[in-house]
């Protein structure tokens, strides 16, 4: 497999550490509110990238943490009149609803940055001794002027230069780009007991303590979107490698933007969908759908057609399953078609969609080996009949290649047929067999009214829900 490593700005190919064992590290949420589809896409995309290489037969160490204060916890928790500790334990509970929901896979260690205090304050202890810091009335702060590679992951020059984006003004610092790693107490916020006083992390710290913790010095993998690469992974690289001499990441991974026509979706621009009250418009398969049908390195633009569209194309991949689960139900048919004719199809449909993901993980050419599966299929199915073998074959190799990409074709939702459809259907057929037609059209009728679509087959009478 080759992935893109925005340090070296190439597709390299990917190798871990230690063979067969991979240690990912995926920044999370801050955990204020509940999070929009722009946050969903990391956690998508790089848990479509731990399942592949588990597929592959990798075992995967993969954290990704909470950021449980900051700035906006602290924030809203006043707003709400509760403290932090309850604000957070409120929205990791939201969070997991809707990221089950998506189907993304519990982190083997999802680690709280208040939890880690004593392990960001080691940390910090270390630079301190290393001469890397300085303090300021507001805080501890490292000195990037100190470390030679200060840049390398943004490529950006700071020679001379002015006060960069995202980096909070303070006249004090001794370089426009040095950052907190330690604030100061202020009246009325959450603090700690440390070294230089009271006081909370600075963001950046939060990441670089809870790597070392739960992956050691240096980690395969770090994911993120494109608006982490600097500051915060710019400088989780700086105090990282000067705290412990080692490099810090071999393949630093980033996701593209999710836009709101044509710009950047955030909630500091009001211009977000939460996941949460999309869910209530599409299913959540719809929106996992959605955000892998890109590579993960472009934008995504947001529209409601974009997402109905995506709807109809996960219904297409749905409805195929279903069809196969059907026939495998109902009596076995001679066979027009040789088993290994089939099996080469699967076989074809499997290489095919490791091509796609071996390349940069490529989850758009993964969709494309399925859907050709699909229309190759139901091409042979119109004129012929397979054997059962086959039939399990076909479906199988679907659902193992969409499990990969976090998606179940048949999961259960709660438009399960109702007994009291099925049995409706059960009196149709039998007024059917006993040619009593004028009843089975008034049962069909009934059931259509009922939100049902009733199709007879040559393998029997099919039920699905009504567009």
């Amino acid at each position: 497999m080759h992935l893109f490593n925005d340090l070296t700005r190439t597709k390299e190919k990917l190798t871990p550490q230690v063979e067969g064992e991979y240690k990912i590290y995926v920044c999370g949420p801050t955990v204020y509110d509940f999070f929009h589809l722009g946050n969903a896409r990391p956690f998508i995309v790089y848990d479509t990238l731990r399942r592949y290489l588990e597929y592959r037969g990798n075992k995967v160490l993969y954290v990704q943490n909470f950021t449980d204060i900051d700035d906006k916890v602290i924030n809203r928790a006043k707003e709400e009149n509760i403290s932090c500790q309850e604000l957070a334990e409120a929205m990791i509970a939201e969070y997991f609803t809707d990221a089950d929901g998506l189907n993304i896979k519990r982190a083997t260690v999802h680690p709280r940055a208040t939890e880690c205090m004593d392990d960001i304050i080691d940390m910090i202890r270390v630079l301190e001794d290393k001469g890397y810091t300085y303090v300021l009335d507001d805080g501890v702060y490292f000195e990037t002027g100190k470390y030679a590679d200060y840049g390398k992951l943004s490529k950006r020059d700071f020679a001379g230069q002015e006060e960069q984006e995202r980096v909070k003004h303070n006249e004090a610092k001794r370089n426009p780009s040095d950052f907190v790693l330690w604030k100061f107490k202020k009246e009325g916020e959450p603090a700690w007991e440390s070294p230089w006083g009271e006081g909370r992390p600075g963001w950046h710290i939060e990441c670089s303590a809870m790597n070392k913790r739960f992956l050691g010095d240096t980690v395969d993998i770090h994911g993120g979107g494109q608006d982490l690469i600097f500051p915060h992974h710019e400088n989780e690289i700086a105090q990282s490698e000067a705290a412990n001499e080692k490099t810090f990441v071999r393949y630093w991974v980033h996701n593209g933007f999710v836009n709101v026509d044509n710009e950047k979706m955030a909630k500091s621009e009001g211009n977000f969908f939460t996941v949460r009250d999309l869910s209530k418009q599409y299913p959540y398969s719809v929106l996992r759908f959605f955000m892998l049908q890109a590579h993960y390195r472009m934008p995504i633009n947001f529209t409601k057609e974009l997402l109905d569209a995506a709807e109809n194309g996960w219904k297409r991949i749905q409805n195929f399953a279903s069809n196969l689960s059907f026939l495998l139900g109902q009596e076995e048919k001679t066979a027009t078609i040789a088993d290994a004719d089939l099996s080469e199809l699967c076989e074809r449909t499997k290489q095919a969609f490791e091509e796609g993901m071996n390349d940069d993980l490529n989850t758009a050419d993964a969709f494309a080996a399925v859907f050709s599966l699909v229309r190759e299929v139901n091409s042979l199915l119109a004129g012929h009949t397979f054997s059962h073998k086959a039939l399990r074959e076909v479906l199988d190799i679907t659902l193992l290649l969409l499990d990969v990409l976090g998606l179940d074709p048949l999961e259960k939702t709660e438009e399960e047929i109702p007994s009291d459809i099925l049995q409706m259907a059960e009196e149709r057929s039998l007024a059917k067999k006993a040619r009593d037609f004028a009843k089975a059209d008034r049962l069909r009728e009934e059931i259509i009214k009922r939100g049902w679509r009733v199709d007879d087959t040559a393998d029997g009478t099919r039920l699905t829900r009504s567009e």
